[in-house]
Parts: structure tokens; sequence; C-alpha cells
């Protein structure tokens, strides 16, 4: 199937999926909606309605069975089929929804405040009435756009991870789902693939979250519809869908297992999907930047930040399917005051082949709480847009056998 038959056919079932008429149960239209009440809309408190009315295409026949011959008055009956159920998703109750933070301690969040100080939103203003700077800003802009619109015949994941907490992976995780869905027609999905408490829900300005990764690797089917999908997922106010890693509370964590069932399963739904995975070097990080087609490490700007990525470039270097064609290193900036020198940074890392991009300081960004995107510093929008760009031009480019969890085979 083509890029534009597969885009059509998705946005189709986003968009005009009829109304159910049934007595208390909400139409896909609801679906589209809220994107949380759809499995006890579809099909009561256990989950979907898919799974009843595809019963027959778990439990049917294969297609090319030989038909039964005839058989002689005299011959031995025939053994009996075997007639155990098959494997089949599970039934789960629907979660309660949580919010991702106390609504009390959400009182404690301070407004919002702008990216960039109001003198220097004065003199970005002032630059615009010249006609030579306005004129290159639009044109960077307008290729960036380019690229981050550009078709995809299936969908695309890219992993984010790091070396280390507190470097910033998650809100950079968050910034590329912004600005994939704020570019793209497309569906997009950020899946929170980190075993521990991670805050991407909050990022991202979530209201709730009920599903889980490792509840949704439980249900999954291949027959569902992207309303039955959405169903399961948090819809997000500044566009993109969301399936979180947890609902804020210590429990089982992760596991390699339900993170491929779900990376597959929910891949053919949503042309770009952003993976928030753990801190290196632990094993389902690992996992994650081996199956996407692309990755972004993300490191502190400070002198340990560079030469422990570098120690990790090094690593991906000598696995046997080399990953740094298709990685980026992003170098955040935790204060506007840093001490390191950006360009001798970038070359040393630099030195493996990989491109080495920075996101600027930005106090929306670090004071926390939903990124807000009209609040964005106007070289964090550029960065993040750059950074978007860059990593989906190699998650097209990809023909090396990553992603959607085969290994060693092409796609």
């Amino acid at each position: 199937m083509g890029a534009g038959d597969w885009q059509s056919d998705v946005l189709h079932q986003l968009r005009n999926t009829p109304v159910s008429k049934s007595s208390g149960t909400a139409g896909a239209a609801d679906v589209r909606e809220s994107g949380q009440e759809a499995p006890e809309a579809a099909g009561g408190p256990d989950g979907p309605k898919a799974w009843d009315a595809a019963a027959g295409a778990w439990d049917a026949p294969k297609a090319d069975a030989p038909a039964p011959a005839d058989r002689r008055p005299d011959a031995p009956a025939p053994a009996p089929a075997d007639r155990r159920p098959q494997a089949r998703p599970q039934h789960l109750p629907a979660p309660t929804p949580v919010p991702p933070v106390d609504p009390r301690l959400a009182l404690a969040q301070g407004r919002p405040r702008s990216g960039d100080p109001v003198t220097r939103r004065a003199g970005r203003t002032l630059r615009r009435l010249v006609a030579a700077s306005a004129s290159r800003e639009v044109e960077e802009a307008t290729e960036v756009a380019r690229a981050l619109q550009q078709p995809v015949t299936t969908g695309r994941q890219i992993a984010v991870s790091s070396i280390r907490g507190g470097a910033g992976k998650t809100t950079v995780a968050a910034l590329l789902n912004l600005t994939f869905a704020h570019y793209r027609q497309d569906p997009v999905l950020v899946v929170e693939a980190d075993p521990a408490l991670g805050s991407l829900p909050i990022r991202l300005g979530a209201e709730s979250v009920r599903w889980t990764c490792a509840d949704v690797a439980r249900v999954v089917s291949p027959s569902m519809q992207f309303a039955e999908v959405t169903g399961y997922l948090v819809q997000l106010p500044e566009g993109g869908w969301l399936l979180p890693g947890s609902q804020g509370r210590i429990g089982t964590p992760l596991d390699i297992r339900a993170y491929r069932t779900v990376t597959m399963a929910l891949r053919r739904y949503f042309g770009v999907t952003v993976v928030d995975c753990e801190t290196l070097p632990g094993e389902l990080a690992r996992t994650a930047l081996d199956t996407v087609q692309a990755r972004v490490l993300v490191a502190p700007a400070t002198l340990e930040g560079v030469a422990s990525t570098r120690t990790v470039l090094d690593w991906m270097a000598a696995v046997p399917r080399p990953m740094l064609p298709g990685t980026v290193v992003a170098l955040t900036e935790s204060s506007p005051d840093i001490a390191l020198d950006l360009d001798v940074a970038r070359a040393h890392l630099a030195e493996s082949g990989v491109e080495v991009m920075a996101i600027p300081y930005d106090r929306h960004l670090a004071a926390g709480g939903a990124i807000h995107t009209g609040l964005l510093a106007h070289s964090t929008r550029l960065a993040a847009g750059r950074l978007a760009a860059a990593l989906l031009d190699r998650a097209v480019r990809d023909r090396g056998g990553h992603g959607g969890g085969h290994r060693g085979g092409r796609r």
C-alpha cells in the first residue's frame, strides 16, 4: 500500500467513523473527542466490542486447509478435531482515571513564563522589520516544515534516551511529540517506555492517565480499528496521543515483551511514534534503541555529560548492527550561562560520525510543568524543529532492518 493510501485510511477512520446507535453506548465520535472512554463505550467494562466481532478471525481455520475427503463406510472414524480455545486478547476491567500529579500539589505550580524575556522578544520584533533577516527566518522555517511533513510508507519510530537522569530526556521527547503533532497531518503517538515513574504525562499536560503500556500489551488486537485503539490512549491538548508507562504509582515495571508487543501493534496506526525510553544502559533502553528507525541521545551540556555520551557512541559503533547512522545527539543547556564550549563539544562527539544539536536554555522549560508551545522561546522552537526534522529524515531513510521488533530481517 502506498503512502497516500495508508495515511488516507487512518485519517478516514479518525474523521469519518459513524456514530453507534446502540442504547447506552458511546459512538466513535465520542472516542475521537475524549480518547478515554472507548473501551467501556465499545464493549462494556471488560473491554472493547472488537474482541467479540473478531472472535471468528482468532478461531477460524486457515483458508488453505484441504477439504475433507469422502469416507468409506468401513473406514475408521476420523480423530476428533482439536477444539481447544485459541489465544485471544484478555478482557481487562477499565482502570480508574488518575491525574498525573496530585491536584493539591498542582496548586504549587506558578504561572507559566515565556521562554524569551521581554527584551529578547522586543529585539526579535525589531529584527523582523529588516527584510533580509525576515526572509532568512521564513526560508529556514519553510525548509524545516517541508522535512517534517514528508510522507512515510509505514509508521516510523524514534527513541529518546540519555546517559543519566536529569539530562532533559523526557523534555526532549515531549518537544518532539509537540513538533510532530503540530506539523504532520497523520496521527502522532508518544509512548512512555520508562519503568521508573516518568513525568511525560505532566510535561504534555495530560489531565489524567488510565490505561498503561503494560495494560495495552494484554488487550491489543490486529483487528482493532483506529477509533478503538485511541480509546486506550490519552488525547493531548496540543495534539497527538500518549500511552503512559504507569499511573504514577510504583508497581510492576514495563518488560521487554510488553514493549515489543505494543510498539509492533500500534506502529501501523501512527505516522510517527516517539518513545521516551529509560536511561542507558538499561535493557529496555537498549532494546528500544535497536528496534527503532532513528534515535536521539540526550546529554547535558557539561564536560562529564559529553564524555559519557562519547563512550556510549563508541559502544553503539561496535555492536553487530551499528546504530550511529540513525543517531543524533542533543545537548541540553540547563543554565543561561553554561561554561562548556559547545563548538569543541560538538567536534568531539562528531568524530564518531553523528550529528550534534543543541537545545538552548529556556525559562519556560526550566520551570517544569506542562509545556505550552506558545510560551517556548523562539530559539527553542527552531532547535526542536531542526532536531525533529533530522530524526525523521533518518527514520525515513532507514533500510537496515531496524524497527518493528523483527531482528535480523529487512522490512
